[in-house]
């Protein structure tokens, strides 16, 4: 039921594909997901990299069997391969890629710092990362957003991650997502 809201809840929509779009992705990118629920972010991914490899992770199994009907085609056509695994668990990859996005999932990782350094280990030089957040916490406003948004370019930060830059979309609550390079 829960990943039927995330993909059918406007709000939910519009906040992975302007996360998308921040991205520039190109059509021969080689895309990591992290958390990708309902398959949203994976979609829209695939349709910018035609001709480049889109790769997502879940810990959910019903999450991986809802963007696995979501982007059958694509599955199929072998641009799109779903995980059942966890940020603590990233899966090895033959070559480097080019972008890594996460909506709303940092703020479950284990331990941020060092998936993040992990994480910056999978990109080619110039590779892109962004992780964006909506605070869903009782009462969260643009303050609790903007907070976000801090925690996660000290994270990026730390981590190594070069160039970051905050964006923010205007809903309520507004969404934050960091933009960083390697």
């Amino acid at each position: 039921m829960a990943g039927w809201v995330m993909a059918h809840r406007g709000s939910n929509r519009r906040r992975n594909l302007w996360v998308v779009s921040l991205l520039d992705v190109q059509p021969t990118d080689r895309v990591l997901e992290i958390g990708f629920g309902p398959g949203l972010a994976i979609a829209e991914l695939a349709r910018r990299a035609t001709r480049g490899h889109i790769y997502g992770i879940d810990h959910s199994e019903v999450m991986v069997h809802q963007a696995g009907k979501r982007n059958a085609a694509a599955i199929r056509a072998q641009r799109v391969e779903l995980l059942h695994t966890s940020v603590d668990r990233l899966p090895r990859l033959n070559e480097p890629l080019d972008v890594i996005v996460a909506v709303n999932s940092a703020g479950f990782w284990p331990n941020p710092a060092e998936q993040l350094s992990e994480l910056r280990g999978l990109l080619r030089p110039g590779g892109r990362i962004a992780l964006a957040s909506q605070p869903r916490c009782a009462g969260a406003t643009a303050d609790t957003t903007a907070q976000a948004g801090r925690e996660l370019h000290n994270l990026l930060t730390q981590a190594g991650f070069t160039q970051p830059r905050m964006e923010t979309l205007n809903l309520n609550p507004p969404v934050v997502c960091v933009l960083a390079t390697t």
